[in-house]
């Protein structure tokens, strides 16, 4: 609420419009802006204020005079919307009858776990101002580890789903979400979905099969931690010197359980990544520690540019890492888009006879090659980027060297000669050749075969493939203008274009290097 221009009202409409969620307001804000004094709670009807130097002091008191005509405005419509949404206060609605304040706060929570309406409440993290109120609604309102239905595979019986028993009288059960390099080294933090965790006891990392000591249990309040002895389900703790990734799973040996694998949603987003200085040894330490810190940041090596490409959710999750590697490894990097993997073809049929000839003094090489190279239909591309075809009659190129005369075509196909990209979409036949007794082998026809390839390709008209992307935009109506000439000016091709109610979707054809 402390931002230029807050104006709840807009942004409660915008999640109802834009995100198709029943949401309403249980807070009607005291100012804005730097007028921003507290908030007044709809339900009880209070004023809340934050005193102190960091807001620590609550106080409470009465609703002031030019507001309580919006918060009653405000509460008609906080009781409308969970008369949609809740069927004791529907009928309550239809009775004409006012809720309670118990009434109400059981409503909003109902219908929260339920997921059919959304709570919104307002305050300020900087001036410290509605947190208090923040963290109450989030205990009053969200569910207990006890409401939640969650469940794990039974690795021994074939990964059948076993429900979860929250309760620390069972098994344990613990899953590491979250990784965190520290001064004491990696801190990994535990959710314990079953059983409990006592410090000194040995628990079994079930993808590894490791048995690991927890010498040291913590219980984390911000940036400080309290030691601890035990915790039991529904709990989080943390844990010093464990070697596992986001995603583990601990048991305590007793069982074969595994939680749920958690959704990874695949990149949107890829950079190529380079380091200033080429024997940065911190390089690989850090990509190799955030991937098992965050699953959805990815990194891998592009075989033909050999270029380091990082992947991420966007723009800023990637930014971010790499103002780690900058700050935590004092690795500088450099980011640019990754190269876009070009290919080149024949155009037209070419024949070939190339004599490869080499005299040494001793036994030289010899090896004749003859034929013709064409394109491949491009609808055949995917199945056969290459085709090599022996028709070679009367042994003019004796069996055991044909090999050897495929391979030189592969080593054409490999690095094109125009732009130095893979060859496809080409086929080559060979017909008749010649050998020597002494100077043929298997160098010699690879070699021979490798420049009649090479000739033969310049004259059949080469010319460069660029990959085209099928590109699905989804969009508010009023910004599809936008994105048609956005993909316009990428040299994109519109396919179709599809409206429903406030959104639009297009799907275009676009060249990946735009």
């Amino acid at each position: 609420m402390d931002r230029a221009g807050a104006n709840p009202k807009r942004i409660i409409e915008q999640i109802r419009t834009k995100l198709k969620i029943p949401a309403a307001a249980l807070q009607v804000p005291i100012g804005a802006e730097d007028a921003f004094e507290g908030v007044v709670d709809i339900l009880s009807n209070q004023a809340i204020y934050n005193r102190g130097a960091r807001g620590e002091d609550i106080v409470y008191g009465k609703v002031p005079e030019h507001l309580v005509e919006a918060v009653s405005e405000a509460r008609e419509e906080l009781v409308a919307m969970l008369a949609e949404v809740d069927d004791e206060i529907g009928e309550m609605f239809i009775e004409d009858t006012e809720p309670t304040v118990e009434q109400l706060h059981d409503a909003v929570r109902r219908a929260t776990i339920a997921r059919k309406f959304t709570p919104v409440l307002m305050g300020s993290a900087i001036k410290d101002k509605g947190i208090q109120a923040l963290l109450d609604a989030v205990v009053r309102y969200m569910p207990k580890s006890t409401e939640v239905q969650n469940t794990m595979l039974d690795i021994k019986n074939n990964e059948k789903e076993v429900d979860v028993v929250p309760y620390s009288n069972q098994p344990f059960v613990g899953l590491a979400f979250k990784l965190e390099e520290g001064k004491y080294g990696q801190l990994t933090y535990i959710r314990v979905y079953q059983g409990r965790l006592e410090k000194g006891q040995f628990a079994y990392h079930v993808k590894s099969g490791k048995k690991v000591k927890i010498a040291r249990l913590a219980r984390m309040h911000s940036n400080s931690m309290e030691d601890i002895d035990s915790v039991g389900a529904g709990e989080i703790c943390a844990l010093f010197g464990i070697d596992c990734a986001s995603g583990d799973t601990f048991t305590d040996g007793s069982t074969q359980y595994s939680m749920s694998t958690m959704f990874v949603p695949d990149p949107v987003i890829s950079l190529s990544l380079t380091p200033k200085e080429k024997n940065a040894s911190n390089f690989s330490k850090a990509l190799n520690r955030f991937q098992k810190e965050d699953p959805t940041f990815r990194v891998h090596i592009d075989e033909e540019s050999n270029q380091t490409i990082i992947s991420g959710m966007g723009e800023l999750h990637l930014d971010i890492y790499v103002e780690r590697m900058r700050r935590e490894y004092n690795v500088d990097c450099v980011t640019g888009k990754p190269q876009v993997a070009f290919r080149e073809t024949a155009s037209v049929k070419a024949t070939f006879s190339y004599t490869h000839k080499k005299q040494t003094g001793g036994a030289g090489q010899f090896g004749r090659v003859e034929g013709y190279i064409e394109p491949i239909e491009s609808g055949e591309h995917a199945d056969k980027p290459q085709e090599f075809v022996n028709r070679v009659m009367g042994g003019t190129i004796p069996a055991q060297y044909i090999s050897a005369c495929q391979k030189g075509f592969m080593d054409g196909m490999r690095e094109g000669f125009m732009v130095g990209h893979p060859i496809v979409g080409v086929r080559m036949v060979l017909e008749d050749g010649a050998a020597h007794s002494v100077d043929s082998s298997e160098l010699a026809f690879r070699l021979a075969t490798f420049y009649a390839f090479s000739e033969a390709f310049k004259a059949t008209k080469p010319r460069i493939l660029e990959p085209i992307m099928t590109v699905e935009v989804s969009a508010p109506i009023e910004f599809q203008g936008n994105v048609l000439g956005t993909i316009n000016k990428r040299k994109g091709i519109i396919v179709d274009t599809e409206s429903q109610e406030d959104y639009c979707s297009v799907v275009a054809e676009v060249p990946l290097n735009n």
